[in-house]
């Protein structure tokens, strides 16, 4: 089952539950994946839903600290239970370990030696961890190596 059909069927039973917030999410991520399809005039595959939902918990959690600092803890938990919503649609996330291992590797590939190859080392690992891994985290890492 391809993920758009998967998120309109949790949507249903979403509504049926009367998950709001679930429900809501769902919906922001769809109608993300829609305007998409429509101004691009293509069908997305898996592999682009899985970015826009990468992008959708990016901006969550980039909005979480604006929150904190604002005392909303109301907020806070709502962001909290939608960034666990959006995370159970994409693929598993790698572990630190997992993750220095394909970095390391990676850099090997790219034959990077000092920071200023850090540019070549994102562009050439982010299709391998694409919606498994975040990208700060990648760049975190890739620092510590290269320093």
């Amino acid at each position: 089952m391809s993920l758009k059909v998967q998120l309109l069927q949790d949507m249903k039973s979403a509504m049926k539950e009367k998950d709001t917030l679930r429900k809501n999410t769902i919906q922001l991520v769809r109608s993300a994946i829609l305007q998409e399809e429509k101004d691009n005039h293509v069908e997305l595959s898996d592999d682009d839903v899985i970015k826009i939902i990468s992008s959708q918990v990016k901006k969550r959690k980039s909005s979480l600290p604006e929150y904190e600092k604002s005392g909303r803890t109301d907020l806070v938990d709502d962001l909290k239970v939608e960034i666990n919503i959006l995370m159970s649609y994409l693929p598993e996330q790698l572990s630190d370990e997992e993750l220095t291992s394909i970095v390391e590797k990676t850099i090997e590939e790219v034959g990077a030696s000092s920071m200023k190859d850090m540019g070549k080392v994102m562009s050439a690992i982010i299709p391998k961890v694409q919606g498994k891994a975040d990208n700060k985290k990648v760049s975190e890492i890739i620092r510590n190596i290269l320093k």
